[in-house]
């Protein structure tokens, strides 16, 4: 195995390639010309010998000989193939016909190379091979990431003073913590500084750690070799396919402690080990992460490790609750209108100065996110009005007498009540149409004693 330590490689600085081919003199060709140009060279000199390499390592190209002593080539090929294995693989041989040529493209080859090959054709051919893997993970990453506004809204001096942090903290490779209320738009100040970074044409790949199963965590985060993959399947990571980019893992205050010991380390050293790989994988990846609770909180209650908190909060940036910030409704509501409108296929609102003071009198306790759904909410009704906001208590809604100001406990209160009470008490449902976390309406309705 050759390794290139000081990341000198002139082209594939990041990948990982086998060579397979039962002639030594072939092999130590091939390992001079290509263990200069990657970041991990591997040779095998039978099928028998790669598998088992394969078995503990993962590999972004396979350079495979098809007449091998005991299995060939194309036998092993498609074994690799059945189990999983989607990088590309090279087959390469002395003695070949169409047959051949057909057979090796329906066991799954990427590229068929003749010998004797002169140095200029196996590394085109490697070229072509590696810039295909680029094009599958960005693929992969495009399908993943969902559409997101361009710009963080608003001209107050609290999201001014957002964005001035996000600039610089963008020109700096730390590694960042954004905390706040569920529904500020941690996600998107997190996207904010991929676009303003070094890394912008690299991948953003977001992920909810909630949304993942705490047994296929260290699965979907590193990836894993076949034999320890279900279904003996290998499968690449979330930190593979964010190489050279950001990965922006949300809610992380949701990790298993054993997941969270190998995010440190993976921190620490920057390498990422396969569940059931021997390897451990080179990673440039910058790490965002994010939390709507109290780590420090989590901590002391013995939910999170207190070295990783300290590690992810090297710089920590707080985003603020829309309460702090309602001279910023009215362009956040036109910003929604915008955005969503054409996405519904409907006539935009037109709305009014009074309709804006109506909505700066609430509290928002979902944030950016409630009053989102709200506009969308209006959209589909095609009117903002009382009945939008509070469906089941339009009749009974608090209004301001004569001009004066509306009772705003009340009035959240009654909201939040009128919609738990319109999804027969589910709290779950409850806490999504209201844009704010369950834990967050729980914690309201202890404090009315509902």
């Amino acid at each position: 195995m050759r390794t290139n330590p000081t990341s000198t490689a002139r082209e594939w600085p990041n990948a990982s390639l086998l060579v397979v081919d039962d002639e030594p003199g072939m092999r130590n060709f091939l390992d001079k010309a290509l263990a200069p140009r990657c970041a991990e060279l591997h040779c095998a000199g039978s099928a028998e010998e790669a598998d088992q390499l394969a078995r503990h390592h993962r590999f972004d190209l396979i350079v495979l000989d098809i007449t091998l002593p005991g299995k060939t080539g194309i036998a092993w090929l498609r074994e690799l193939r059945d189990q999983g294995y989607a990088g590309e693989v090279i087959l390469v041989t002395a003695f070949a016909d169409l047959n051949t040529a057909i057979e090796a493209l329906r066991a799954g080859a990427s590229d068929f190379i003749l010998k004797p090959f002169r140095l200029t054709q196996i590394l085109n051919a490697v070229e072509r091979g590696l810039e295909r893997a680029q094009l599958k993970r960005d693929n992969w990453v495009l399908r993943r990431s969902l559409p997101q506004p361009e710009a963080l809204i608003g001209s107050s001096a609290e999201i001014a003073a957002l964005r001035e942090t996000l600039t610089r903290t963008a020109a700096v490779v730390s590694t960042v913590l954004l905390a706040g209320e569920s529904g500020t738009g941690k996600e998107l100040a997190a996207l904010a500084l991929h676009r303003l970074s070094a890394r912008a044409s690299g991948p953003f790949v977001p992920v909810n750690c909630a949304s993942i199963s705490p047994d296929l965590v260290e699965r979907e985060f590193f990836g894993s070799a076949g034999h320890a993959a279900a279904g003996g399947q290998s499968r690449d990571g979330l930190f593979f396919y964010a190489r050279g980019g950001t990965l922006f893992l949300d809610e992380i205050a949701e990790l298993p402690l054993a997941v969270q010991a190998n995010l440190l380390r993976v921190l620490d050293d920057r390498k990422i080990r396969p569940v059931g790989s021997e390897q451990q994988i080179p990673v440039d990846v910058r790490i965002v992460a994010a939390t709507n609770r109290t780590l420090a909180d989590e901590v002391a209650a013995g939910r999170f490790r207190k070295d990783l908190y300290y590690r992810l909060q090297v710089v920590e940036i707080i985003l603020p609750p829309l309460r702090t910030h309602k001279e910023d409704i009215a362009e956040l509501v036109r910003h929604f209108i915008g955005l969503l409108a054409p996405q519904l296929g409907v006539t935009p609102l037109a709305v009014g100065e009074q309709d804006i003071a109506y909505l700066s009198q609430y509290d928002w306790p979902g944030n950016v996110r409630e009053l989102r759904n709200l506009i969308e909410r209006s959209l589909i009704l095609g009117a903002l009005n009382v009945s939008a906001l509070y469906p089941r208590l339009d009749a009974a809604m608090p209004q301001p007498a004569s001009g004066g100001p509306i009772d705003l406990n009340a009035l959240e209160k009654r909201h939040i009540l009128s919609v738990l009470e319109s999804v027969q008490g589910d709290k779950t449902e409850a806490a999504q149409l209201l844009g704010i976390s369950r834990r967050t309406l729980e914690r309201r309705l202890a404090e009315w004693g509902t």
